[in-house]
């Protein structure tokens, strides 16, 4: 890169002398640039458009309760638990999840017409700065394949949104320091924050602002660091609440795969920067979850790295005072700077499964990139040249980008190519059996469990998964060995703690499931499905009232489970709440009119509750009759609920006809309980007495 030029407004300038060709005029309009550039974005990344969620899009969107939560978005601004700090970014997908629900196809589109946004503005600045080879340089970086990460993973909206915000607020400062005028300044601080509060990597924005001013003027001024500071108290303070958000992931994970001294990780840090810088000017063997470095401090070859990045810094600050030195300090400098968040200095919870990601270095590549076209573009002199090189290198790029674009279509697709490439990667086994599991392809699934527990025979997400196959297929007893290894081996786990919960409950083991369910509630009450289970192994045990607790917070997670509300209304039915029940079952009726168990629990109790309780003969025999014979449903229950609403409204010899089709049903069954308690309703019913009884539920 060439330094910028002293003559403000000069590239503005037109001469009178003769007036460029059509074709030239077209080529140099920026609105023509800028369009071709998004269209091109969107071409490469059109596999995505029928491309679906994978793995940690639940954990952000799909199952996070915030997004269904009533007081959602105050969870999400007022809880690092929530929010993980990426509070704006999570502001985007509970207002997306309010405008298209779980249909990924329009999530995949916002994040693709960012990155063109975003490739624009890249544009834009590398042009203010007078960068040779600017809208080259935008296109590849645009569509460059270690971007597709950031694009085609739906939770990577943090990536493309705080690019948005980061970039923008970059062009106010700059048009600030051209324009003097305040608002500019003010406007870039405010990008500058929700940069940040849609990822804190973007904390590395008042150092490419001070990289952009030395650029600019040859040398940092004191009013350049002056305004700096508001900047860097923002990133100070995002910085800590992203440290402790972390600290506390890693905390709560209990390993020891972090525990890394001051010598790994300055090791850590200088591979990181030459893998990245490989990936970013030789993008190929691109892989979701890259092999894991085994680091050792003790051995000279890993130290060659850092002294191979020590020799490079220190060659291009001697030639900082040379026009082709300077552009390379500048575009090494802002690479570096950029992935400083990222380079192991401090823990991240995705270290435990790799230490570098493409989607680390969505900023940082553009320095290399930039500084690889002006490099190029000295080279090659020949206008005609230039175009064709810069030509197929976006091509090129393109091309690998929708190839690699599409291992993003699905979780099986992804880990199946993460194993490939990849095969000791013990997550991706683990994750592809989690997927065979909810697929119903058990024999498959096992051998992933088994695979991974050759990787790792300790491994407690192994046994876990294990388990689950033992659960689906019908071997409850062989479960509970497999989940119970898993809790040993980690006892901290929510999911392990859950799921030995379930299998206990299943052989009968009520108590004991109560009490790994209570576990994984106080590691992660937020855990999907851990409340209604919870909730109903309470029920089971006679524990109403503790049960409406459970499914009461089940209900607030997901205001739209019909199954919870039916279960919090017979809890609440159980102990007398009989005006909140009825509520429940209405609005559990409501949200799934065919639920069965929910019209006769709700006609049951119209049906043997007072007036002015809330009962109601009529639409108990409206809600029975509904109900009757429905597929999948015991018939001899219902038909002992139609008798009672038949006789609660007078209709005697109604009743007794049900009562009685529902005592042969229950004698056949062999229901000895049922056909007591019929013999007896029919008894009271011969003698015109309406059946009246607790406020009960079926």
């Amino acid at each position: 890169m060439t330094p910028p030029e002293r003559i403000d407004g000069a590239a503005d300038r037109r001469t009178a002398v003769s007036s460029p060709a059509p074709g030239t005029r077209l080529a140099q309009n920026f609105w023509f640039l800028a369009l071709v550039l998004v269209a091109m974005t969107f071409a490469v990344y059109a596999p995505m458009w029928h491309a679906g969620f994978i793995w940690d899009d639940d954990d952000h969107l799909t199952a996070n309760p915030v997004m269904t939560a009533p007081h959602g978005l105050r969870m999400i601004w007022s809880s690092l638990t929530y929010s993980r700090y990426y509070p704006l970014t999570l502001t985007t997908f509970w207002c997306e999840r309010r405008l298209w629900g779980l249909d990924p196809r329009p999530y995949h589109v916002i994040n693709i017409a960012l990155q063109a946004i975003n490739g624009v503005l890249v544009f834009l600045i590398l042009r203010r700065l007078r960068v040779p080879g600017a809208w080259v340089a935008a296109c590849l970086w645009a569509v460059h394949p270690v971007n597709v990460e950031s694009v085609a993973w739906i939770t990577e909206l943090k990536n493309v949104q705080s690019g948005l915000f980061f970039f923008v607020s970059l062009l106010c400062f700059l048009r600030f320091e051209r324009a003097r005028r305040g608002w500019w300044y003010a406007l870039a601080l405010t990008c500058g924050a929700a940069a940040m509060l849609s990822k804190p990597s973007t904390v590395v924005l008042p150092l490419v602002l001070l990289l952009c001013a030395w650029w600019e003027h040859g040398a940092w001024r004191r009013r350049d660091l002056l305004r700096s500071v508001p900047f860097f108290l923002l990133a100070c303070g995002t910085s800590l609440l992203a440290i402790a958000e972390q600290h506390g992931q890693v905390v709560r994970a209990g390993t020891d795969e972090w525990k890394l001294g001051m010598a790994e990780r300055l090791i850590v840090a200088a591979k990181a920067i030459w893998f990245y810088a490989g990936k970013t000017l030789w993008p190929v063997d691109l892989i979701f979850v890259y092999p894991r470095w085994n680091v050792r401090a003790g051995s000279i070859v890993e130290w060659m790295p850092l002294a191979a990045a020590v020799v490079m810094g220190m060659a291009l600050w001697k030639l900082r005072g040379k026009p082709s030195g300077r552009g390379a300090l500048f575009g090494f400098a802002f690479f570096v700077v950029a992935l400083l968040p990222v380079l192991g200095f401090f823990s991240v919870f995705y270290f435990r499964y790799s230490y570098v990601a493409d989607h680390f270095q969505y900023l940082a590549s553009i320095g290399l990139i930039t500084l690889a076209v002006a490099v190029a573009g000295a080279v090659v002199r020949q206008p005609a040249a230039r175009c064709a090189a810069g030509a197929i290198a976006v091509a090129a790029f393109g091309a690998l980008s929708w190839r690699h674009a599409e291992v993003f279509h699905d979780e099986e697709t992804l880990w199946r190519d993460v194993i490939a490439r990849n095969p000791g990667c013990l997550m991706a086994h683990n994750n592809y059996a989690t997927v065979l599991i909810g697929q119903g392809r058990w024999e498959e699934a096992l051998q992933q469990c088994q695979q991974a527990l050759q990787i790792k025979p300790d491994d407690p997400v192994a046994h876990d998964n294990w388990g689950s196959v033992l659960l689906k297929t019908g071997k409850p007893r062989e479960a509970v060995e497999q989940y119970a290894r898993a809790v040993d081996l980690k006892p901290d786990s929510a999911e392990a703690q859950y799921n030995y919960g379930n299998a206990l409950f299943q052989v009968g083991r009520v108590e004991e499931a109560i009490g790994h369910y209570e576990m994984a509630a106080r590691i992660n009450p937020n855990l999907r499905g851990l409340q209604y289970n919870l909730g109903n192994a309470l029920l089971h045990a006679g524990r109403a009232e503790e049960a409406i607790a459970h499914y009461e917070r089940a209900v607030l997670d997901a205001p739209d489970n019909a199954e919870a509300r039916n279960r919090l209304a017979t809890a609440l039915a159980l102990v007398g709440r009989v005006q909140e029940a009825i509520s429940n079952y209405e609005r559990a009726l409501e949200l799934r009119p065919e639920n069965a168990e929910a019209a006769n629990n709700l006609a049951w109790l119209l049906a043997t509750v007072p007036a002015a309780l809330g009962g109601d003969p009529v639409r108990a025999v409206a809600l029975a009759e509904q109900a009757r014979g429905r597929p999948g449903r015991h018939l001899a229950m219902e038909l002992d609920t139609l008798a009672v609403a038949y006789a609660s409204a007078g209709r005697f010899d109604e009743a007794i006809q049900a009562a009685e089709e529902c005592l042969a049903l229950a004698q056949t069954a062999g229901q000895t309980q049922l056909v007591a308690n019929v013999q007896a309703q029919i008894d009271l019913f011969r003698a015109g007495h309406p059946y009246r009884a607790r406020a009960d539920v079926k």
